[in-house]
């Protein structure tokens, strides 16, 4: 059995059907995410689809959402 970790080769990460937001822009500025079959989800640089992926936990993902969704991280982006 292959254990994920963080920063794995995206390549690694057979099935994997990434998906990136409708948001993104044409500059391929954006990460894609994509649920791994043992409940995790993985995220990388749509740039770099063959670079690191890093490996999150599903309450991991729904925390970051959740946080958001309740725009605890729009000073990130505020300018």
């Amino acid at each position: 059995m292959h254990h994920a970790y963080n920063g794995m080769a995206a390549a690694e990460l057979q099935g994997a059907a990434w998906q990136k937001s409708r948001h993104s822009n044409s500059q391929g500025s954006c990460v894609e995410f994509a649920k791994l079959p043992g409940g995790g989800v993985a995220v990388r640089n749509s740039r770099h689809p063959d670079g690191p992926a890093l490996v999150y936990t599903r309450a991991e993902i729904e925390a970051m959402l959740l946080g958001i969704k309740d725009g605890e991280f729009d000073h990130l982006i505020a300018d």
